[in-house]
């Protein structure tokens, strides 16, 4: 793309502004470096798409972001206040630039070779996941999209070179199933019908066939090298504790033995049976439930004050900071890094940090058969 003089200097300018934004070019001679990062998945990795939706899922407002360095601090859309686990993963495995959400007006053209964001806050593997929030963008949703940006990708670098730039040197992450749980399952009276005609082993089956069709749509558009996070223990973030009045060291185990149900199906499904299918494709799986069980059981270990309240909330502190969501009238904690949690739903970067560099350079304890960093070299 050929710029004028002053669109250089304005470019070059917000290269230098917003640090964490690196230069092409800088990476060019550098084959091992990630080209391109695809993620798809829920609010725990949305960039910015539910700002682009009429939704009642969104975190585009303060103090949302507030550490996020390439906004100086506003918001942008991510349920956290720095960094999501994606961002930080494809800073590390040398991805020049993030991947724009796409909803975004900047996802089209050359922006589209560092990867595309297609995580929604509130979406799901099951279509009907989300729905109390109105608008989200489920897992099916997001696929169709990836189609759209596959053929893109055509147009900019011809087929053969789209086909080896997609297929070689990017990384396909995905990161849901969560909100099966939390807003579709276990939602009081919106789901009470489905729990009496479907038992949790149905359910979990429903979400794996599922996921099992949208990953093979991804292979057949040329994706190769994935990454697939399992369900957190959702039964120990602030808002579980908080609307069923525990202790700071309890948990719900209804929900958290969902997740372990589910987890299980999840990696005979990759490790496994599309292993054996797919002959091309390499399938890491991300032990997200025993990385962030870690943490909150060993929390003072890892330099945090809790792992039970939200920096974020409503109230003063307590356990008021575990219902709502973050927002402008929210109550803020004084030292963000000391926090497990920022909202009542989501980890603060300083946790999303431990859990990357786990994932990234950890071994077979948190991420199976290998790392993201040999993920990336193969």
């Amino acid at each position: 793309m050929t710029m004028n003089k002053a669109n250089f200097i304005v470019h070059f300018f917000v290269l230098f502004l917003f640090g964490s934004r690196f230069s092409r070019v800088a990476i060019a001679g550098d084959q091992n470096a990630l080209a391109a990062s695809f993620v798809f998945g829920d609010s725990l990795v949305d960039a910015g798409n539910n700002n682009y939706l009429q939704t009642l899922s969104r975190a585009n407002s303060p103090p949302n972001g507030i550490d996020f360095k390439p906004s100086r601090g506003s918001p942008t859309g991510r349920f956290t206040n720095g960094r999501t686990i994606a961002d930080i993963v494809g800073e590390k495995l040398g991805q020049p630039n993030y991947a724009a959400p796409y909803l975004a007006p900047n996802a089209k053209g050359e922006e589209l070779l560092n990867g595309v964001n297609y995580a929604s806050g509130g979406g799901g593997i099951l279509n009907a996941t989300g729905s109390v929030f109105v608008n989200r963008l489920g897992m099916d949703i997001q696929v169709d999209y990836f189609s759209i940006t596959r053929k893109q990708f055509n147009q900019l670098l011809g087929e053969d070179k789209a086909r080896d730039y997609i297929r070689k040197r990017s990384i396909f992450s995905i990161v849901i199933g969560s909100n099966d749980f939390l807003n579709n399952y276990l939602v009081p009276f919106v789901a009470a019908q489905a729990r009496l005609t479907q038992t949790p082993e149905t359910f979990v089956e429903d979400m794996i066939n599922h996921l099992r069709d949208q990953l093979k749509r991804l292979y057949a558009l040329d994706a190769r090298k994935f990454v697939v996070g399992n369900v957190a223990p959702i039964g120990c973030i602030p808002y579980q504790k908080s609307i069923n009045q525990l202790q700071d060291k309890q948990c719900v185990d209804l929900a958290n033995k969902l997740a372990l149900q589910y987890n299980a199906r999840l990696k005979d499904l990759l490790l496994v049976e599309l292993k054996d299918s797919l002959k091309e494709a390499h399938f890491v799986y991300a032990n997200v439930y025993d990385l962030v069980m870690d943490l909150i059981v060993n929390y003072k270990d890892y330099g945090f004050r809790t792992a039970s309240e939200a920096c974020c909330g409503t109230g003063t502190g307590g356990r008021l900071a575990g219902i709502l969501p973050c927002g402008p009238t929210s109550s803020l904690c004084t030292d963000r890094s000391k926090h497990v949690f920022w909202d009542p739903y989501h980890p603060s970067e300083a946790a999303n940090l431990l859990i990357a560099d786990k994932l990234l350079y950890g071994d077979s304890k948190f991420v199976t058969p290998f790392n993201l960093l040999h993920l990336r070299d193969l």
